[in-house]
């Protein structure tokens, strides 16, 4: 991989962390305790906000894997390792980094 190809993907993967960090922030009040005051909102509702709170909590669980997943590629990139599967040591194909820049292992490695 070039030195192109590597800002490139840099470029990419420090976009996706602050997309993914921006995500974040702006749905923190969904991901707040849901307050249940039974006089002003029926059942139904409350169990909504339970279902919308527990949607949003997972959806962030799947924002901070991603960014683990960010953080270990730039790590790898920063060790001039990047783009190398990390279980056989080949190279990882641009159609496979271009679809998931994150991606540890070659098809080879992933498929087992």
């Amino acid at each position: 991989m070039n030195d192109t190809e590597l800002a490139h993907f840099r470029t990419l993967l420090l976009t996706l962390q602050d997309e993914l960090a921006y995500q974040g922030n702006s749905t923190k009040d969904a991901r707040k305790t849901v307050v249940l005051d039974q006089q002003s909102v029926g059942r139904l509702s409350r169990m909504d906000a339970m279902q919308q709170q527990a949607m949003a909590k997972a959806t962030q669980t799947r924002r901070d894997q991603q960014a683990l997943r960010i953080k270990a590629a730039l790590a790898r990139m920063d060790q001039g390792e990047y783009g190398y599967c990390v279980e056989c040591g080949e190279d990882i194909p641009l159609k496979r980094l271009q679809l998931d820049p994150t991606v540890p292992t070659c098809i080879s490695c992933a498929s087992g």
